[in-house]
């Protein structure tokens, strides 16, 4: 760990680069915010251990990196047409934890829409995401990474419809 100062002004550019890097499809870069061991989860039950209960999405590096090759290069049915998203980030808090991780706080708002022919189900429909979103960043090197994305839908205990553009 370094001395590097991580307040709320180095969270906001953390997460709205992360949100540009989304919305723009710069998934390659986007891995890079990762730390080597970083995981993204979306749980349904946030007070579970994750080994012991079902997530929406649990994604370990190796699995984070699949999910963006099929976004990128693999066409499939549930992503023809790709999604495009627009996120929306605010009350951004950093708090420094005692391991010498940050904790991130966020409210975020992904809408989300498939354009294309209108006789298939759902496109054209604009569909809002809602819920709050922690971090934890790590210190590596002087550059802030996350170690830990965990997004907490405000509807998670609820059937979801197609997530598959969700990172």
């Amino acid at each position: 760990m370094t001395n590097l100062v991580f307040g709320r002004r180095q969270a906001e550019a953390l997460v709205y680069r992360e949100a540009r890097l989304l919305d723009d499809l710069e998934l390659d870069e986007w891995l890079t915010l990762f730390t080597d061991d970083g995981i993204y989860w979306v749980p349904i039950d946030e007070n579970a251990p994750v080994d012991e209960s079902v997530s929406i999405i649990y994604d370990w590096p190796l699995r984070r990196e699949e999910r963006v090759r099929h976004l990128l290069d693999i066409p499939f049915p549930a992503q023809s047409p790709r999604s495009r998203t627009m996120h929306l980030v605010s009350n951004v808090e950093s708090v420094k934890q005692e391991s010498g991780e940050y904790l991130v706080r966020t409210n975020q708002i992904i809408h989300e829409i498939r354009v294309g022919d209108f006789s298939q189900v759902g496109l054209g429909v604009v569909n809002v995401l809602a819920g709050q979103v922690h971090y934890t960043v790590r210190i590596v090197n002087g550059n802030p990474l996350i170690a830990m994305k965990k997004v907490l839908l405000l509807n998670r205990e609820m059937p979801q419809g197609n997530l598959t553009f969700m990172l």
